[in-house]
């Protein structure tokens, strides 16, 4: 390992604007050894420089400290010094004055009269001269015709070249001048003559790749300022072949509408063109360094002109393509901007390597003296890191920092990447179109209305199992072609599409189970007296748990999805935030061109960086936060409350076919006289008693054994899923549950926040069931069948206040509460005196009032 002399590497400092640089540069490793050694000899060499930075900072502070006792001791002389000074010049500006007049009265007046003589001679011999260029010019312009018609004639192209430019650089002679516009004229016919006569040969230099002839003629051009003429000379020719195959190729993909074509898709023909193009620029980086004094800016603008000259033009044929596939057109887009990514990156190597080979006779560190020319050059770099964090893909020394900016400084990526861009904004749209497409593929072959009620759980699970798998390929499409800048329409696209599903199949539960159907119904077993379900009973009560275990295991899948999905997000926003501190290091597109696309469209919205702030936020605090996907969320709830509601409905069919008939009963309208009867030996039996009848008591038996009923499925765990969507569920007994067990509804006054559910005690469970189930029955009591009873004596009130007694000290058991049955019993025991005056003092707005008032004739 070989150490530069101390005294030159510190004299090298002050040559160097960037320390690592310098650092970098001093400490030179050689590749042929070994790493320990290597390693070892690293360290001495740092601890000789640190010895050698301490002893040149201890001269530096000595040297300053004597410059500053010099300077502390030269101030008190410098104002006298200065006083001095002025009194001087006084001085000499007194004698200067006094010498001139001197001189003049000096010299005789002949002699002065001579000297204005020889001053005026020469004013007049310089007007002669400039007199006699303007007539050499005027001359020049009289044969200028004549002479540059000869040389072309004679094909002496370079002389008539040189010609007209010297008659170029002539023409501000005219300059506001009636001759001007003639003149001006003629060197334009005469440049165009010479370009005519130029144009034929020079189209056959470039196809013959002679550089020195083209490289000449460029130089002609150049001369007559016909130097963009040139370029479309050549950028034409040499782009001819792939225009041509791209105009002739038939696609099977992107076809004019209407037209007919067998052949290779448009991603397939776009690699094959990508390829030839790429074999053209590499023989064109070291054909244009030989002919065009700017090679990297040349080939930029050759790559645009093939990219302008495409007919169809590039945005036609993805349109077209577009239309082709129409919902699945996203992974078609995709293909295509994958392989014109690979083909950027491919250039973008052959814009560095053009670039470094025009950087030595180039040499723009000598003459910008703001930037440090580093002492080796020459050498070989180091593939070690420095000792700051840098991208693999940056260079330490200037010059190739200056190289990378100025490859970034090139626009022909921004042509490439354009024509996509009409799609990436409209990402959102696409995705959402493509997964719609997903589903319906999914769903074709779906048998779940022939299945029966265990087969659709599973078939539900099953295409969960599915959607989610699509919904993850969702993610690698939207870094694939927006970088994550389409984070905000991926999201709401997977949100939607989540939604759709769950909906389908909560509004096929709705259909297959509109509500209580029994109609035969069977006797019931000993255990569940007053609950006899039908056969299809049972089978309906099967079919909701099964549903509802399968909406458990969904929302599971949902909650582990949302967990990738911010995972990928949280990556997105890293790698942004990343970009912001460190554009280059960290480039988020593989071209600085895609990338300014990108910044400057749609999708770099205020919405986009709300989104990754806050799950930068999420990430630095380690919580998950709020869910993602909240109205897919609601859409797993509202299918749980779905299954739930048909759950309860069948349960409780039963029971409410015992009180459809309860409205109608003939006793309501019995009065107290006709309520006796005498029977042969006159003893008077009552017809009416103040017992419950026998609907509530059969009512109140299945009440009784619905905790029975809940024993049988106490070990199931789908009854504990999505406990606050039941319906009429107890808020107090909500709040004594596990908040982790309770999933958040978008519509919950709680913060959100995304918990695995956990798993809660049966009896818990079962409880709050009883109390939803107590509940239901109690307002279609309530609201159904009461309000139904047309009229009501006062011995059918007795009845009625006897029943409503009896079933609410039965509902207390199961820890059912309900203030309008109360309110029910206290108005129908009011006798009518009580009653009217309870109508007189209450508003119309009681409702419970309104009903017993009608029936009892109150009003």
């Amino acid at each position: 390992m070989s150490f530069p002399a101390t005294a030159e590497a510190i004299d090298s400092l002050e040559e160097y604007e960037d320390i690592i640089a310098w650092i970098n540069d001093t400490l030179t490793a050689s590749s042929s050894e070994q790493d320990l050694e290597s390693l070892i000899n690293l360290d001495q060499q740092i601890t000789q420089l640190i010895a050698s930075l301490d002893i040149a900072c201890e001269d530096t502070s000595s040297q300053l400290e004597r410059t500053i006792d010099d300077v502390s001791r030269g101030i008190p002389r410098l104002t006298y010094d200065l006083h001095f000074i002025k009194d001087n010049a006084l001085s000499l500006q007194t004698s200067l004055a006094t010498v001139h007049s001197s001189s003049r009265a000096a010299i005789p007046d002949t002699t002065a009269s001579a000297l204005e003589q020889l001053k005026r001679l020469d004013t007049m011999k310089d007007h002669m001269e400039a007199a006699r260029e303007v007539l050499r010019e005027a001359e020049s312009w009289s044969t200028l015709e004549l002479e540059v018609t000869s040389m072309l004639t004679e094909h002496n192209y370079a002389k008539a070249a040189s010609r007209l430019s010297e008659a170029n650089k002539s023409m501000v002679v005219f300059q506001n001048t009636p001759e001007y516009d003639p003149r001006r004229m003629l060197l334009v016919n005469l440049q165009n003559q010479l370009e005519a006569s130029l144009s034929s040969a020079l189209v056959a230099a470039i196809n013959e790749q002679n550089l020195e002839t083209c490289r000449n003629y460029f130089n002609i051009f150049n001369n007559i300022q016909r130097e963009v003429e040139f370029r479309n000379y050549y950028y034409g020719s040499r782009r001819a072949p792939l225009a041509a195959t791209w105009h002739d190729v038939e696609l099977l993909d992107a076809a004019p509408q209407g037209k007919m074509v067998s052949g290779q898709t448009f991603s397939e023909f776009l690699s094959k063109f990508y390829a030839s193009m790429l074999a053209l620029l590499n023989q064109e980086c070291g054909s244009i360094p030989a002919i065009f004094p700017d090679p990297a800016h040349t080939l930029s603008a050759f790559i645009s002109s093939i990219l302008s000259s495409l007919q169809p033009t590039f945005s036609q044929r993805l349109s077209s393509l577009s239309s082709y596939y129409a919902d699945s057109a996203l992974k078609e887009l995709i293909t295509v901007y994958r392989v014109t990514e690979e083909f950027a990156v491919g250039v973008v190597k052959l814009m560095q390597k053009i670039q470094y080979s025009a950087v030595p006779p180039v040499k723009t560190s000598s003459s910008d003296p703001a930037t440090p020319t580093h002492p080796s050059h020459s050498r070989k770099r180091s593939m070690r890191m420095s000792i700051s964090f840098r991208s693999g893909t940056n260079m330490t020394n200037s010059g190739g920092q200056k190289i990378s900016s100025f490859v970034d400084g090139l626009d022909w990526d921004q042509e490439l990447f354009h024509p996509f861009l009409e799609f990436q904004v409209d990402y959102g749209s696409l995705e959402r179109r493509f997964l719609d497409h997903a589903l319906r593929d999914i769903l074709s072959n779906d048998t779940r209305q022939k299945a029966s009620g265990s087969d659709q759980a599973r078939i539900f699970r099953e295409r969960a199992v599915d959607i989610f798998s699509v919904a993850e390929e969702s993610l690698a499409r939207c870094s694939a072609f927006t970088h994550g800048y389409g984070s905000v329409s991926l999201l709401q696209a997977l949100d939607d599409f989540l939604k759709s599903f769950v909906d389908m199949w909560t509004a096929d539960v709705s259909f297959a189970f509109p509500g209580p159907h029994s109609t035969l119904q069977e006797a019931g077993s000993e255990d569940l007296s007053g609950l006899d379900y039908t056969s299809q009973d049972w089978q309906n009560i099967q079919t909701m748990l099964h549903l509802l275990g399968s909406a458990r295991s969904v929302y599971e899948r949902m909650n582990s999805f949302e967990v990738k999905l911010r995972s990928n997000l949280a990556n997105t926003a890293s790698k942004f935030r990343l970009h912001r501190g460190d554009p280059t290091s960290f480039p988020i597109a593989d071209t600085k061109g895609a990338e300014q696309i990108f910044e400057q469209s749609l999708l770099n919205s205020a919405d986009l960086h709300a989104l990754l702030d806050k799950i930068d936020q999420g990430t630095a605090s380690s919580t998950l936060g709020e869910p993602l996907l909240t109205d897919a969320r609601s859409a797993m709830f509202e299918f749980a409350k779905t299954c739930q509601i048909s759950l309860q409905d069948t349960i409780l069919s039963p029971l409410r076919q015992q009180l459809a008939s309860y409205a109608l009963s003939s006793i309501w309208v019995i009065t107290t006289e006709e309520s006796r009867n005498t029977t042969f030996n006159d003893l008077q039996v009552p017809t009416f008693s103040l017992s419950p009848s026998e609907i509530f008591q059969r009512v109140t038996e299945g009440l009784l054994n619905l905790p029975r009923l809940f024993e049988v499925y106490a070990d199931d765990d789908a009854l504990s899923f999505s406990l606050q969507t039941l319906p009429y569920a107890d808020p107090e007994l909500l709040k004594n549950l596990p908040a982790a067990s309770l999933p958040d509804i978008p519509s919950h006054s709680r913060r959100h926040s995304v918990t695995k559910p956990v798993t809660l005690d049966p009896e818990m469970v079962s409880t709050a069931w009883l109390s939803s189930l107590g509940q239901s029955l109690l307002a279609h009591l309530t609201t159904e069948v009461l309000p139904r009873i047309n009229k009501l004596t006062s011995a059918g009130a007795a009845q009625l206040a006897s029943d409503l007694g009896y079933l609410s000290n039965v509902i207390r058991v199961i820890n059912v509460e309900s203030e309008e049955l109360e309110q029910w019993k206290e108005y129908v025991e009011l006798n009518d005196d009580a009653g009217k005056a309870k109508v007189d003092t209450k508003n119309d707005e009681d409702r419970v009032l309104n009903h017993v008032a009608r029936m009892r004739g109150w009003r």
